[in-house]
């Protein structure tokens, strides 16, 4: 690192040192934004993420998706343009815990921010089939990039520099990420016409009622796509096929109902769509390897 960029990334972490309440993701100030921080290592295991941009000022976090490897840590920032399950693990130590920042990819902001640039229609209106980008991707961490950063965690210590200077500091995060190598999947996803935006319909459609009964070919129909089509482009955006996400994103609402809401294992796997409470619980163990109530134990003990 450069010394302009050594001098700014210390300031990021010592922000973040302050900021940070305790252990695990914790709600910032301003809304939609998360500080994040573990004292201790964590193994891969599954989680799930909202679109954010996400920026490591210590330790490391490794994303694995369809056999891809995504770091994200002070060189490295993770850019996720749509909901997804994915599988992720944690390096840090009780001397350098892991202190990151999550800021939301909000689509209004998005979309103000393409007008004003001249590229409403990135694409024509349409993303090429072949081009369909991935919706999660790490590319290295530019000065400019961090010292938005900065300038947001400087905001939050303060309730009116939070409320009038934050959003215009999360806005321009949204901008360089637009600029940044990463752009094309944001600049995508305000194509409403194009693949990736039809995708994107969907999976929020899933995330806002995942216990609907989600059948092929309504969300097919609901992306104007062919069933072959559709297949395809899921796949590309989410590396999974449409019925395997249904199920990993019910399975980990489930698991939020039980931990954070107190459900039992059959209420839980009513709520979010299953109709066979044993189903629910063998698809639970093969998924986190652990049944339902020792995964619960699990992680009221990490909390």
């Amino acid at each position: 690192m450069e010394h302009g960029m050594t001098a700014r990334h210390e300031r990021f972490v010592r922000l973040l040192t302050e900021l940070a309440p305790g252990e695990g993701v914790s709600p910032a100030p301003l809304p939609g934004v998360r500080f994040m921080k573990s004292s201790r290592p964590h193994p891969r295991g599954p989680a799930v993420y909202e679109p954010c941009v996400i920026i490591i000022g210590q330790g490391r976090k490794i994303g694995h998706l369809g056999g891809e490897v995504y770091t994200y840590d002070p060189g490295n920032y993770l850019v996720l343009s749509v909901p997804l399950p994915f599988e992720c693990e944690t390096q840090a130590s009780p001397e350098e815990p892991l202190l990151g920042l999550s800021v939301p990819v909000e689509p209004a902001v998005l979309g103000e921010l393409l007008l004003e640039l001249d590229e409403s229609e990135p694409s024509g209106g349409a993303v090429p089939r072949t081009n369909v980008p991935r919706g999660i991707a790490s590319t290295p961490l530019t000065p400019e990039l961090l010292g938005a950063a900065v300038r947001l965690l400087e905001s939050l210590r303060s309730p009116a520099e939070s409320r009038i200077l934050g959003p215009q500091a999360v806005r321009e995060i949204v901008f360089r990420v637009l600029q940044g190598g990463q752009g094309g999947a944001l600049r995508a996803l305000a194509a409403r016409n194009g693949s990736f935006g039809q995708i994107a319909k969907v999976l929020k459609k899933i995330h806002a009622d995942c216990a609907a009964n989600l059948s092929v070919e309504t969300m097919a129909r609901d992306a104007g796509m062919s069933l072959s089509a559709f297949h395809h482009n899921f796949k590309a955006v989410t590396s999974a096929s449409p019925l395997s996400y249904v199920k990993t994103l019910r399975l980990h609402k489930a698991r939020v109902l039980m931990v954070q809401d107190g459900l039992n294992a059959s209420t839980a796997a009513g709520q979010v769509g299953y109709v066979s409470p044993s189903q629910f619980s063998r698809e639970f163990k093969r998924f986190f390897g652990a049944s339902p109530a020792e995964e619960v134990q699990k992680l009221r003990r990490a909390v």
